[in-house]
């Protein structure tokens, strides 16, 4: 399988690259980023583009599959215009192109409580996009809709504080379809889902994500 990426520098997406990169179903990995990562491998190409120029990149947006894992908090972004312009427009223009270009498996990380009716920007955002998306008719289309995620060494610190707040209440019994969820079980979800057979779109969230992961949700549970 050709493999394309965008957002592979990103928590999940690092876990994504480095999983597909492992793995032997996935013959070639293109990843397209602003900045080049210090990493070498014999199936990676590195494409350093500027995602507003979609004219001088549009022609190399073609394999097999597209695992789209773009975004950014309005914190670093700065502005709401701002985040909408990399989560939305980006991730949205990209997906358009490799439709075009004949990709036909498109996998998509949203988020949680997305929907393009929700009160709050950032879900409203993501349900938009998913509507966007599925409007571009992939044969094979997958969104997972994860809970809050685990990233390794992540400096959000309201992300941190949410994590240890669900997880006292997962301990209480409580809010166990939210537990949180770590990126590396997230990427290797959606390695998985890659290799489904069936045409059509699936929404995974919450323990269908944990199901999907297989071998790498054992792992994570023993370790801890």
């Amino acid at each position: 399988m050709h493999a394309l990426t965008i957002g592979a520098t990103g928590a999940t997406g690092a876990d994504l690259l480095e999983i597909l990169l492992k793995d032997d179903s996935f013959k070639r990995v293109d990843i397209f980023v602003r900045r080049a990562p210090d990493l070498r491998h014999e199936k990676l190409n590195v494409h350093v583009i500027d995602f507003d120029a979609p004219e001088r990149w549009r022609h190399l947006v073609k394999g097999d599959v597209l695992f789209s894992c773009l975004g950014t908090t309005i914190k670093a972004a700065g502005s709401q215009e701002a985040q909408w312009k990399i989560d939305y427009d980006y991730q949205y223009r990209f997906a358009r192109i490799a439709r075009d270009n004949g990709v036909n498996n498109y996998i998509l990380v949203s988020a949680g409580f997305a929907s393009p009716h929700a009160r709050f920007f950032y879900s409203r955002m993501k349900g938009q996009l998913e509507e966007a998306v599925k409007a571009l008719a992939f044969e094979k289309l997958t969104i997972f809709n994860p809970p809050i995620l685990i990233r390794k060494n992540s400096d959000r610190a309201m992300e941190a504080v949410g994590t240890q707040a669900i997880r006292y209440l997962n301990k209480l019994g409580m809010l166990r379809s939210q537990k949180p969820l770590p990126t590396e079980v997230l990427a290797r979800a959606m390695a998985n889902s890659a290799k489904r057979n069936e045409n059509g779109m699936v929404a995974l969230e919450d323990q269908a994500i944990w199901d999907a992961a297989q071998d790498e949700a054992e792992k994570w549970h023993h370790e801890r």
